[in-house]
């Protein structure tokens, strides 16, 4: 059982990079269009900084970026089941038509990479966790997040982004209804009076539907309309969310 209270949120989608937007969408949730093409801003960096970010990249930093102040160093926990699905697609393109690799493009493929490019373009020199977890890679983001504060952090970053696969691997990759950021900044129970309380209970699944949501938006569409509790199920976890308070 885990205590903790979401300080702060921020979440971009296509055509959803708004509070209001997504308070729209959290009343009625549904699939937004996706073609790729949409990008985050990411105003914040110089231009040349952001032409070699991908776009789950820029999804991540776009979320991030506004929950942590310029002068605060934060744990950092970055979670993705698929990860850089576009540039690993590409790799593999070039090494069946025999075209020398990039090693850019493979640094930056690798799934601890958009931890590694917030740490540099943030000057931050803490903690950084990058996870590679299934449908329940929230809870589990989350669940660091929440070590990060008991070993002593007044708060920490938790993101969770996936992009919506090439048509190539659509097939296999079914649980990205449309590309997504979402970012929590979370803190102690008790750390700041208009913020919401929740605690997190783990146990095993008994049986049920799983969540026709990936969590991440659905737990961000549970906060907007203050839904008390939630439950997501995943193979053998049972995840219990419940508001305090």
């Amino acid at each position: 059982m885990i205590d903790l209270r979401i300080e702060a949120w921020n979440a971009w989608a296509p055509d959803l990079d708004t509070p209001a937007a997504w308070q729209a969408w959290a009343r009625s949730p549904h699939v937004v269009p996706d073609d790729g093409q949409a990008q985050p801003a990411c105003a914040f960096l110089p231009p040349m900084q952001r032409r070699r970010l991908g776009r789950l990249a820029r999804m991540t930093l776009e979320a991030a970026w506004p929950l942590c102040g310029d002068d605060e160093q934060l744990p950092f926990v970055f979670a993705s089941r698929h990860g850089e699905t576009t540039r690993t697609l590409a790799l593999l393109s070039d090494t069946v038509d025999g075209q020398p690799l990039s090693p850019t493009r493979f640094g930056l493929s690798v799934h601890n990479a958009i931890a590694g490019q917030w740490s540099i373009l943030r000057g931050q020199r803490g903690e950084s966790v990058a996870l590679a977890g299934e449908a329940d890679a929230f809870e589990h983001a989350v669940l660091e997040g929440a070590l990060q504060l008991a070993a002593g952090a007044c708060s920490a970053l938790v993101v969770v982004a996936e992009e919506r696969p090439p048509p190539a691997w659509a097939q296999w990759i079914a649980d990205v209804p449309f590309s997504y950021a979402v970012a929590l900044r979370l803190g102690g129970t008790g750390s700041s009076p208009t913020a919401a309380d929740w605690r997190l209970q783990p146990g095993r699944n008994a049986g049920g539907t799983p969540c026709a949501w990936p969590h991440a938006l659905d737990f961000l569409r549970a906060l907007l309309v203050h839904e008390p509790t939630l439950e997501h199920l995943w193979k053998a976890r049972r995840w219990n969310w419940r508001r305090l308070g």
